[in-house]
């Protein structure tokens, strides 16, 4: 695993949750995105096929995109986990406005970052850094397109234009990146643990 000094301070997770069924109802081409089946948590278990929240009684919910779930949305393993971060919420809303709220595109982690983050700065991977000094680690993350209803729901039109626009401002990682828990082992994760990139490549992030 990569050394200390290469791990570089991103931000503080400030969010976790899961997707406890589809965001997207109805048939196309009328189906539109509804964040209510979001669930926020104070921890996720990570594993090597997704996550799951804890809950109060000891047992545990599987989120949409691990591989257990009975609707799995996971793509072959290329989608298990999704992080994003706040600075590209702050953009959203200041584009679309304020119902985009933190963690309604649907991504598990949630990181609290001042500047907002290019796929480049996290191509070595992320580091979580627990409040007991144990540090996790994920593999290279990968952007997670947008969709054309998350598309619709951030601009708030059905207008073609308008959601194709969405579309390309949504994407590069403005809506999130897909990461991956490579370890046989699971692992919980809290709210205000530590975030970190693995090798740094300082890159602009993509004019909006």
């Amino acid at each position: 695993m990569p050394a200390e000094p290469s791990l570089l301070p991103l931000g503080r997770i400030v969010r976790l949750q899961i997707q406890r069924s589809r965001l997207k109802l109805g048939e196309k081409p009328n189906r539109v995105y509804h964040p209510a089946p979001i669930l926020a948590v104070d921890e996720l278990i990570l594993t090597r096929d997704g996550a799951l929240a804890r809950l109060p009684d000891g047992g545990a919910l599987v989120d949409l995109h691990h591989a257990a779930h009975p609707e799995t949305r996971n793509n072959g393993g290329a989608n298990d986990l999704s992080v994003g971060f706040t600075a590209h919420y702050a953009s959203m809303r200041a584009t679309y406005g304020p119902h985009l709220v933190d963690g309604c595109a649907g991504e598990n982690i949630l990181v609290a970052v001042a500047e907002p983050v290019p796929l480049a700065r996290l191509a070595g991977g992320l580091a979580i850094r627990r409040a007991d000094g144990a540090l996790i680690w994920l593999s290279g993350a990968r952007v997670a397109a947008p969709c054309v209803e998350f598309s619709g729901y951030a601009s708030r039109s059905a207008d073609p234009a308008a959601v194709k626009a969405a579309l390309r401002f949504l994407d590069a990682g403005r809506r999130g990146f897909y990461c991956g828990y490579d370890e046989a082992h699971p692992v919980t994760i809290t709210l205000g643990d530590e975030v970190l990139a693995v090798g740094e490549r300082p890159a602009p992030f993509p004019a909006s």
